[in-house]
């Protein structure tokens, strides 16, 4: 506010300046008209003109041009020397000369006129354009602070998920310690095998779960994985625990592939497009995994047969916040983008997408 109010006042002695300097321009030019009556109405060829020719030929920074009755030019000053035996060039500066000023009439007798036309000096002309600099300096010292205070609040927008990521780890630490006391208990009862076993693999997701949200904001180093199996298994998982009208297909290229990744965000980010898939499908349709590779990048293409998204909206989803679910909070994309981009050196991006149809994922992991 402070930078604009002086930049404001500025602009405002600039303007009163620049009203000032053309107005003395005008009572040059006025006085050298003047001077041109005097000169051309003298009939007594022995008159003294020398103090209308002083002032005539004092006239070195604002451009004019004479004319008579008719328009025909009969003298100019401060034009260019190389284009003033081009009529048309004389004509055009006579076109401008109209438009910025008005004219100044030259009355020599009764029946005789002339008329005085005259452009701004160049610096009038270069003051014009100064409020112009500093009206660029104020958006562009504008857009520093916006970007200034836009960065900011991102950086506490992550500041802020990251401590509920970690403290959400840390509560969720204390209930799964009970939680496998009591698994060692069912298993003492021969009848509670089974349920005891599907109890500890859920408690142990849960324990990857809390982890996951413990390594954000953290360091995460990457190690040489079978990406394979770690899709797989992720796919897998929740092929077990979605519903049968959800058909799953998995298929990869190559049996291995080796790359550095990080096992346990890996794996979130690919429970992140299952879930959201099978929220776009409203519990039925069809999820195919493909992997596969080219000479830089190991592919992982997930394709579903939900809703579709719109093309204006590709890369709109993956920003912070957005979600087109009544619940949610806009993050498990966003979360995927930076799991894969940020840790990994990888890109997260909607192939393509028809609205009704479905939606195609790709992830590109580098194989360096």
């Amino acid at each position: 506010m402070v930078s604009l109010f002086i930049v404001s006042l500025i602009l405002w002695n600039t303007y009163i300046f620049f009203q000032k300097f053309k107005e003395e321009e005008r009572t040059k030019m006025e006085i050298l008209a003047t001077a041109y009556k005097k000169m051309f109405s003298n009939a007594d060829l022995d008159a003294d003109v020398s103090f209308e020719i002083q002032i005539i030929s004092s006239n070195y920074n604002i451009p004019l041009i004479l004319t008579d009755e008719q328009g025909n030019i009969l003298e100019f000053q401060n034009l260019d020397e190389k284009k003033v035996d081009d009529l048309n060039y004389l004509k055009q500066q006579l076109s401008i000369m109209k438009t910025q000023n008005e004219a100044l009439q030259i009355n020599l007798d009764d029946t005789s006129k002339q008329y005085l036309y005259y452009r701004d000096s160049e610096i009038l002309t270069n003051l014009k354009y100064y409020p112009l600099g500093l009206v660029l300096i104020l958006f562009l010292f504008s857009v520093v602070i916006y970007l200034f205070n836009h960065s900011s609040k991102i950086a506490a927008q992550n500041q802020l998920w990251t401590g509920m990521a970690k403290e959400t780890a840390h509560q969720i630490g204390t209930p799964l310690t009970s939680l496998l006391g009591w698994i060692a208990l069912l298993r003492e009862d021969a009848k509670n095998m089974e349920v005891a076993s599907e109890i500890e693999k859920d408690v142990l997701r849960l324990e990857v779960i809390a982890n996951r949200f413990s390594k954000i904001g953290s360091e995460t180093p990457l190690s040489k994985q079978d990406v394979v199996a770690l899709t797989e298994n992720a796919f897998q998982y929740l092929q077990s625990r979605a519903s049968k009208q959800v058909q799953f297909k998995f298929k990869s290229e190559a049996s291995h592939y080796i790359v550095n990744t990080h096992a346990e965000l890996y794996g979130w980010v690919i429970e992140n497009l299952v879930k959201n898939a099978i929220d776009a499908m409203q519990g039925r349709g069809k999820i195919y995994l493909k992997m596969y590779e080219d000479s830089q990048y190991v592919m992982i293409r997930f394709t579903d047969t939900g809703k579709g998204i719109p093309k204006k909206l590709f890369k709109k989803i993956f920003e912070p916040g957005f979600t087109t679910k009544k619940r949610g909070w806009g993050l498990g994309l966003s979360l995927s983008k930076r799991i894969i981009e940020d840790f990994h050196n990888g890109k997260i991006m909607v192939l393509e997408s028809e609205v009704g149809k479905g939606t195609v994922f790709l992830i590109k992991l580098p194989k360096k």
